[in-house]
């Protein structure tokens, strides 16, 4: 007998699928016969994915600046893994480790390259603050929760020091292994085309459709040089929208040349959150729907171009033996407002609405489907 059985799952490419679920992990997907401790029939009407996975957050709850609450921004938004981007550095890495164990919500971290993490807007203007040997002990320490590492490269965060922290960076990164790296790219210096001359296949860029001038489009429109030098070396897109992060006008020019992300993210936490012009995941992921892109394209983001980005082997697809991560959720029709970080609104036509999650085998309802009374609850 299954723990879980879910029927007539309806997938983004519209076929309907039965989805069996036992001690966390998925046993079966197609047409399943037998019978579980508990089923769910969605009876083709809403959409089934991998479980989302927001690749930039910040959820560590006792930052003094970008904080909130794993669950909050995870499961009860339809996300079922968060990868928090940098909050925390080696000296607070253990205490975050031991706060998320308790989540429904599968918590990973980047280790910011700053042993203090995110405590001033300016955590890499002192260079003694980058410790390898410290960053290295704590990889070992939290193989299995720290995923990669984060360096934030814009003026306000590096002072005077320009280049150097990324620089730092790539040797660290390769005394650890070459776990993924993160960068944070915001107003120059340093320049973007210097930053992007570092990278290497495996890195990330995130704030790719940031709207300030050290963006990834160069004045006439066109793709940087640098940054198209970069993608061909396997450098990776990610989203980030944050605050202060996204430019509808960005993507939509970025997008319309087959620039899309790889990743799409919220760099959520509690401002943003409740005051947007975030909100949650969903609502990132849903202002894609009016800048060119599809619902397959938007939900393979969130899934398993997420889980490769940062080697999560065990989720992002709807696969035998990987993880009970799955995703539940609606495409609402109708005019929804959104705002991006310049304040240019956009009145989307569609939105996405997450119902329900499964996280490590276990049925949550959202809190989109607690209001909507979706499952009864």
């Amino acid at each position: 007998m299954f723990d879980l059985i879910i029927r007539r799952a309806r997938l983004t490419d519209e076929q309907q699928v039965d989805i069996a679920i036992h001690d966390g992990k998925i046993v079966a997907v197609g047409q399943v016969v037998g019978t579980a401790k508990c089923e769910r029939d969605l009876a083709g009407r809403y959409y089934l994915s991998a479980g989302w996975i927001d690749s930039h957050v910040h959820c560590y709850p006792k930052s003094p600046i970008y904080h909130d609450e794993a669950d909050r921004i995870g499961v009860s938004t339809g996300v079922t893994t968060v990868i928090d981007a940098g909050s925390t550095g080696a000296n607070d890495i253990d205490d975050f480790y031991a706060i998320t164990r308790s989540a429904a919500t599968q918590v990973y971290a980047l280790l910011n390259i700053a042993r203090t993490g995110i405590v001033t807007q300016n955590e890499l203007a002192d260079m003694q603050q980058i410790d390898p040997l410290a960053v290295r002990d704590a990889v070992q320490r939290l193989p299995d929760f720290i995923v990669g590492i984060k360096a934030r490269m814009s003026s306000s965060v590096v002072g005077e020091n320009g280049i150097k922290p990324l620089q730092r960076a790539k040797a660290i990164q390769q005394e650890i292994g070459g776990l993924p790296l993160m960068v944070h790219i915001g107003n120059n210096p340093p320049d973007l085309d210097e930053i992007a001359g570092l990278l290497t296949a495996g890195d990330i860029i995130t704030h790719c459709y940031n709207g300030k001038p050290n963006r990834i489009l160069t004045p006439a429109g066109t793709l940087r040089e640098a940054v198209k030098q970069a993608i061909e070396r396997g450098v990776r897109l990610d989203v980030g929208h944050g605050n202060a992060s996204f430019s509808f006008e960005v993507a939509r020019i970025a997008i319309a040349q087959g620039i899309l992300p790889d990743t799409i993210s919220s760099d959520i936490y509690c401002r943003n959150r409740i005051h947007g012009p975030v909100r949650n995941l969903a609502h990132v992921m849903s202002k894609f729907f009016s800048i060119g892109m599809t619902l397959p394209q938007v939900i393979d983001r969130v899934t398993w171009r997420a889980a490769d980005g940062l080697r999560l082997q065990n989720k992002g697809r709807l696969e035998v033996g990987l993880d009970a991560d799955l995703t539940i959720f609606t495409v609402k029709q109708g005019a929804c407002p959104f705002i991006d970080s310049e304040g240019e609104h956009v009145q989307g036509e569609k939105y996405l609405m997450p119902l329900a999650v499964v996280a490590a085998g276990q049925w949550i309802v959202t809190d989109e489907g607690k209001t909507n009374d979706v499952f009864g609850v």
